[in-house]
Protein backbone atom coordinates (compact mmCIF):
# COMPACT_ATOMS: atom_id res chain seq x y z
CA UNK A 1 0.00 0.00 0.00
CA UNK A 2 2.25 2.80 -1.20
CA UNK A 3 1.16 6.01 -0.40
CA UNK A 4 2.09 9.14 -2.39
CA UNK A 5 2.88 12.72 -0.44
CA UNK A 6 -0.69 13.92 -1.05
CA UNK A 7 -1.83 11.14 0.52
CA UNK A 8 0.50 10.77 3.48
CA UNK A 9 0.01 14.83 4.06
CA UNK A 10 -4.05 14.17 4.04
CA UNK A 11 -3.82 11.40 6.11
CA UNK A 12 -1.11 13.29 8.72
CA UNK A 13 -3.58 16.67 8.83
CA UNK A 14 -7.25 14.32 9.86
CA UNK A 15 -4.83 13.00 12.43
CA UNK A 16 -3.70 15.88 13.76
CA UNK A 17 -7.14 17.81 13.92
CA UNK A 18 -9.05 14.76 15.03
CA UNK A 19 -6.00 14.86 18.24
CA UNK A 20 -7.16 18.75 18.88
CA UNK A 21 -10.48 18.26 18.48
CA UNK A 22 -10.77 15.19 21.15
CA UNK A 23 -9.41 17.73 23.78
CA UNK A 24 -9.69 20.91 22.86
CA UNK A 25 -11.91 22.06 26.09
CA UNK A 26 -12.93 25.60 24.47
CA UNK A 27 -9.48 26.68 24.00
CA UNK A 28 -8.77 28.63 20.36
CA UNK A 29 -6.84 27.13 17.82
CA UNK A 30 -3.18 28.21 15.98
CA UNK A 31 -3.58 26.80 12.39
CA UNK A 32 -0.53 27.05 10.05
CA UNK A 33 -0.52 27.06 6.30
CA UNK A 34 3.40 26.55 4.68
CA UNK A 35 3.00 27.09 0.58
CA UNK A 36 6.07 27.33 -1.67
CA UNK A 37 6.53 31.04 -1.43
CA UNK A 38 4.36 32.32 1.82
CA UNK A 39 3.39 30.84 5.38
CA UNK A 40 0.30 31.95 7.23
CA UNK A 41 -0.71 31.38 10.69
CA UNK A 42 -4.68 32.14 11.53
CA UNK A 43 -5.64 32.11 15.49
CA UNK A 44 -8.86 30.40 14.99
CA UNK A 45 -12.17 30.38 17.74
CA UNK A 46 -14.08 27.09 16.44
CA UNK A 47 -16.87 27.45 18.69
CA UNK A 48 -18.25 31.02 17.21
CA UNK A 49 -16.18 30.38 13.51
CA UNK A 50 -14.16 33.38 14.16
CA UNK A 51 -10.53 34.18 13.26
CA UNK A 52 -9.12 36.14 16.14
CA UNK A 53 -5.73 37.01 14.82
CA UNK A 54 -3.54 36.61 12.22
CA UNK A 55 -0.11 37.06 10.77
CA UNK A 56 1.29 35.66 6.99
CA UNK A 57 4.85 36.64 5.18
CA UNK A 58 2.13 38.83 2.51
CA UNK A 59 2.33 41.51 5.09
CA UNK A 60 4.80 44.51 4.32
CA UNK A 61 4.68 45.48 7.99
CA UNK A 62 6.94 42.04 8.95
CA UNK A 63 9.62 43.07 6.11
CA UNK A 64 9.09 39.78 4.64
CA UNK A 65 6.91 39.84 1.71
CA UNK A 66 7.53 36.85 -0.27
CA UNK A 67 10.38 35.10 1.13
CA UNK A 68 9.31 31.39 2.62
CA UNK A 69 12.48 30.37 5.21
CA UNK A 70 13.17 30.04 8.79
CA UNK A 71 13.71 34.03 9.45
CA UNK A 72 10.68 34.70 8.20
CA UNK A 73 8.67 32.03 10.01
CA UNK A 74 10.08 33.18 13.40
CA UNK A 75 8.76 36.93 12.56
CA UNK A 76 5.61 35.69 11.98
CA UNK A 77 5.65 33.38 15.08
CA UNK A 78 6.44 36.52 16.74
CA UNK A 79 3.59 38.85 15.05
CA UNK A 80 1.12 36.34 15.71
CA UNK A 81 1.95 35.98 19.61
CA UNK A 82 2.24 40.21 19.91
CA UNK A 83 -1.76 40.27 18.27
CA UNK A 84 -2.63 37.24 20.48
CA UNK A 85 -1.77 39.17 23.61
CA UNK A 86 -3.51 42.59 22.07
CA UNK A 87 -6.90 40.01 21.32
CA UNK A 88 -6.17 38.78 25.33
CA UNK A 89 -5.52 35.11 24.31
CA UNK A 90 -2.51 33.74 26.41
CA UNK A 91 -3.24 29.65 25.48
CA UNK A 92 -3.96 27.80 22.31
CA UNK A 93 -3.67 24.44 20.42
CA UNK A 94 -1.11 24.48 17.96
CA UNK A 95 -2.47 22.90 14.39
CA UNK A 96 0.56 21.89 12.20
CA UNK A 97 -2.14 20.70 9.76
CA UNK A 98 -0.23 17.65 7.96
CA UNK A 99 3.07 19.65 7.35
CA UNK A 100 5.93 17.91 10.14
CA UNK A 101 7.09 19.43 12.99
CA UNK A 102 10.48 20.83 11.84
CA UNK A 103 12.35 23.91 10.21
CA UNK A 104 9.40 26.46 9.55
CA UNK A 105 6.89 25.32 11.33
CA UNK A 106 9.10 24.55 14.79
CA UNK A 107 10.88 28.24 14.12
CA UNK A 108 7.55 29.53 13.84
CA UNK A 109 5.94 27.56 17.17
CA UNK A 110 9.41 27.97 19.11
CA UNK A 111 8.89 32.33 18.30
CA UNK A 112 5.27 32.33 19.36
CA UNK A 113 6.26 30.50 22.66
CA UNK A 114 9.07 33.27 23.08
CA UNK A 115 6.15 35.55 22.23
CA UNK A 116 4.10 34.47 25.57
CA UNK A 117 1.80 31.84 23.43
CA UNK A 118 1.53 28.48 25.39
CA UNK A 119 0.31 25.36 23.83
Amino acid sequence: MALNKRELFLKRRLRVRNKIKATSAGRLRLSVHRSSKNISVQLIDDAKGVTVAAASTLEKDLGVVGQNNVEAAAKVGAAIAERAKKAGVEECYFDRGGFLFHGKIKALADAAREGGLKF
